[in-house]
């Protein structure tokens, strides 16, 4: 049948078919790549105890160091780091040129502040690339909080090192080394500076990590 010069075709019901598997296909990948994902991220559970006893391990670099380049990054380590810590949380981040050289923080926990019957006790939450933790009921003095546990800015070195950060846990315990940094950008004057101290608080107390080891 012709109408108005064109022809004429009824619909094809197979199209509507293959649609709507088409549909259901892609939600049933969407819950699963969610589950996937919320199981990836799942905290771990740890029993009460101190998990780690011993405070950051800072130390002056011995020699010269060189800076290392990293696209338009110029990356001057300031001090050899090493940690053994629990992961109070982690938030990763895409925008912003930071994310471009640290696309994870940890929010880490020693000493006291690793064990479980204290932190149930504490809220811990991340945003903008800040720590924030609040008690109504301090299981601990409020000070020793802020000197047993940072929010790191993690770089890492490699890409072993990014792939085993993308998996880490809440509640994992990690060992890490590698220097405390400061970063510039060529050109700009952009720059990024890591604390050198537990005891700071406020802007520019994070440490910024460059992770050479991660396990």
């Amino acid at each position: 049948m012709y109408e108005h010069g064109t022809l004429a075709r009824p619909p094809r019901r197979a199209d509507s078919g293959y649609r709507l598997v088409s549909w259901i296909l892609a939600v049933l990948a969407a819950l699963a790549l969610a589950a996937f994902w919320r199981e990836r991220h799942r905290a771990v559970a740890q029993p009460p105890g101190v998990l780690a006893s011993a405070e950051p391990r800072q130390t002056a670099l011995d020699g010269n160091v060189p800076p290392i380049q990293r696209g338009a990054f110029l990356i001057t380590p300031a001090a050899r780091f090493e940690l053994q810590a629990r992961v109070l949380s982690r938030a990763d981040y895409h925008l912003g040129k930071e994310s471009d050289l640290s696309p994870t923080d940890l929010v880490l926990g020693w000493e006291r502040m690793s064990d479980s019957s204290v932190l149930a006790r504490i809220d811990v939450t991340q945003s903008g690339r800040w720590y924030h933790w609040y008690t109504a009921d301090p299981p601990i003095p409020l000070g020793e909080i802020g000197h047993e546990s940072a929010n790191m800015h993690m770089i890492p070195a490699d890409a072993t090192v990014a792939a085993r950060l993308a998996r880490v846990r809440e509640g994992e315990l990690v060992h890490l080394s590698g220097y405390l940094v400061n970063v510039t950008e060529n050109g700009t004057g952009w720059s990024w500076r890591s604390s050198l101290s537990r005891d700071d608080t406020g802007g520019g107390s994070c440490e910024l990590v460059y992770v050479e080891s991660l396990d």
